[in-house]
């Protein structure tokens, strides 16, 4: 593990958030909100309405922003979304999850969670200068956010879908590249 459990859970949630915008919309139903939210494991306030659906599709740009942003402007950006949010780190322990950081509380609106769940996972990125493990997806018609955990810094893509799509770019082009251009005739 590169970082703590909810730093990584934080980073995950949030370039997915991110990525939802990326190609075909997957975040514009609250039923949608919903699959997002149980699946990146959010707990505390919920509205299920079309203003809550609204805030998180607002912070995309936003969580885009610091997600891209070098050092010294996501160290900028983190501040003011703690400074924002008015921010007050505790330890706390919930469900099955061990001690971990909130800094809002559960009752405050789920963007307000977001955006401070996502500083305080920024700010454990920039202390150890590790933002290369946040990138562009190396797919050209791709400008899906890449979140690479792994320990040799071998993920390349946002999905598999591009992952898979590139493979078989590959295969063809090498592929094409074993046939000669022009095949002799062999009729006779």
């Amino acid at each position: 593990m590169i970082f703590g459990h909810d730093t990584e859970a934080g980073l995950q949630a949030v370039v997915a958030l991110v990525n939802s915008a990326e190609g075909s919309d997957t975040l514009t139903t609250v039923q949608e909100l919903d699959a997002w939210y149980a699946e990146h494991r959010y707990t505390g306030r919920r509205d299920r309405d079309a203003a809550e659906l609204a805030s998180l599709r607002e912070l995309r740009p936003v969580l885009r922003e610091l997600l891209t942003a070098d050092r010294d402007r996501a160290a900028s950006l983190v501040n003011t979304m703690l400074t924002d949010a008015r921010a007050l780190p505790q330890l706390v322990r919930h469900d099955d999850q061990d001690w971990h950081l909130h800094a809002v509380s559960s009752a405050a609106p789920l963007a307000t969670r977001v955006i401070v769940e996502t500083a305080m996972a920024m700010t454990d990125v920039v202390r150890v200068d590790e933002l290369s493990r946040l990138f562009l997806c190396a797919d050209e018609g791709c400008a899906g956010i890449v979140l690479d955990l792994t320990r040799n810094r071998s993920r390349r893509y946002c999905s598999t879908a591009c992952a898979n799509r590139n493979a078989v770019a590959a295969y063809r082009a090498r592929l094409g590249a074993r046939r000669p251009a022009d095949r002799p005739n062999t009729a006779t």
